[in-house]
């Protein structure tokens, strides 16, 4: 009898594993679209991804990396000069984030032009789990017997790309964030306690230009030279005039008439972020006198001498990959789960407006159940959707790899200059998309962006 039960369990478990998303969460999500509810799944595949490819750069298992032919010999050497068996964790991370990129790109196409779950498509964006679980497994497999050679240098552009792209993305994600954040305190103080709500939006963005400000102090106090580092200085303070300029622009009196929601709570949420993003680049400049590690600016220790052993390789858990990947986390989680108010991030990310939770059905016991939102057109862009999650993959390679450029003579594993400019042009393209949601409204006056 409990054969037959366990059986009957495990038909039941391969049946819900090739059935739709629902079925997957919604015992413990009973209130749930079924479009929440496939994004987010996707997303777990994603962190599982990450999470294994942050497993292969540990030491320890680099060291049994090592044992595997078809990814790295002792005696092969890297332009002549560094042995295979240092990098062979990077190695390892560039296939399985290729196989990740490889499994995402592949629904991209999959899915152009999706428009309602009676699509044939559709099924299989929101269904068919376990397969889809095979499949990437066999992307994985096969991406670790693709031989060295070139394969890492030209994946690395392609990489360089995708970051460069998926850091617009956050950016992006970061203004909604930031606007909805906005709306949802101003129309409680609409609503009542006014004085408590305005405080509270007032601490809040004066708390962020605080950290913005200390931010930019420490960048300017161990990342530049009185008689060095000059690129250095030049990115902090360009950077710098920029936020101040968006804050500037952000109060202006015809903004706030186009945007009665806009203001420097938001200004103050891209200041900060922007910084982060010129924090991290400076900790990709080669140049190590204008480049410190966390530890020793920590310590106070002499940098030169922090780097003067060019045997031990760098590792990727520097301060800034590490504040990069919990960002990239919760940004790959708000991808799957936001729905958005604001018209103009809604047409950049290819999503519709938030719908709310009205006419959820009930089930028969009076619980929410998860269900279909997508009879009519789809909630969000599908391939739009993987094509993010592409990106994110490619990001999350160089942000472990540190950035660093396979096939250079550098043994200590630092990241070209390239990486650098990518960042910071990444900040200022940023920067001029925050600036058009805010003069958009004023200079196109006839469209509606509310």
């Amino acid at each position: 009898m409990g054969a037959c039960l366990g059986v009957c369990s495990l038909l039941s478990c391969a049946s819900c594993l090739c059935g739709t998303a629902p079925c997957l969460l919604c015992g413990c999500c009973p209130s749930t679209k079924n479009s929440t509810i496939t994004r987010l799944a996707f997303s777990i595949f994603l962190l599982l991804g990450t999470l294994v490819a942050c497993i292969m750069i540990i030491p320890g298992v680099e060291a049994g990396l090592q044992k595997l032919p078809w990814v790295c010999s002792s005696s092969t050497t890297i332009a002549g000069s560094v042995n295979c068996d240092v990098i062979v964790g990077h190695h390892a991370v560039y296939r399985m984030c290729f196989a990740l990129a490889a499994f995402f790109f592949l629904f991209v196409i999959l899915m152009i032009c999706v428009r309602s779950s009676s699509d044939p498509r559709a099924a299989v964006q929101n269904g068919f789990w376990f397969f889809k679980f095979l499949i990437l497994v066999g992307i994985t497999v096969g991406a670790f017997f693709i031989p060295n050679g070139a394969f890492a240098q030209v994946w690395y552009y392609f990489g360089m790309v995708g970051a460069f792209l998926f850091i617009l993305v956050q950016l992006i994600l970061i203004i909604d964030l930031a606007h909805s954040w906005s709306q949802s305190w101003l129309q409680l103080a609409e609503d009542g306690n006014t004085k408590c709500w305005y405080a509270a939006l007032l601490i809040c963005t004066a708390l962020l230009y605080a950290a913005s400000i200390t931010a930019i102090v420490f960048l300017y106090i161990y990342y530049t030279k009185p008689d060095a580092c000059t690129l250095n200085k030049v990115f902090i303070s360009l950077n710098l005039i920029f936020c101040v300029i968006i804050s500037i622009v952000s109060i202006l009196p015809k903004v706030q008439d186009a945007q009665p929601h806009s203001g420097l709570l938001q200004a103050s949420v891209i200041t900060l972020y922007t910084m982060f993003v010129t924090w991290s680049a400076m900790a990709n400049v080669p140049d190590k006198n204008c480049n410190p590690t966390l530890l020793a600016i920590i310590t106070n220790a002499n940098t030169t001498a922090s780097i003067s052993s060019t045997s031990t390789p760098v590792q990727w858990w520097d301060a800034p990959s590490i504040v990069g990947l919990g960002i990239f986390i919760l940004c790959t989680l708000f991808i799957s789960l936001r729905s958005s108010n604001n018209t103009q991030v809604n047409k950049l990310m290819q999503t519709e407006e938030s719908s709310g939770e009205a006419g959820i059905p009930m089930s028969d016991d009076g619980e929410h159940r998860a269900y279909d939102n997508e009879e009519d057109s789809v909630a969000y862009n599908y391939s739009f959707f993987h094509f993010c999650l592409f990106l994110a993959s490619l990001y999350i390679m160089m942000t472990l790899t540190n950035w660093y450029l396979p096939g250079s003579t550098n043994q200590t594993l630092s990241s070209p200059w390239s990486a650098v400019w990518v960042k910071i042009a990444s900040s200022w393209v940023g920067l001029l998309l925050y600036l058009w949601t805010l003069i958009a409204p004023v200079i196109l006056s006839d469209r509606d962006f509310q």
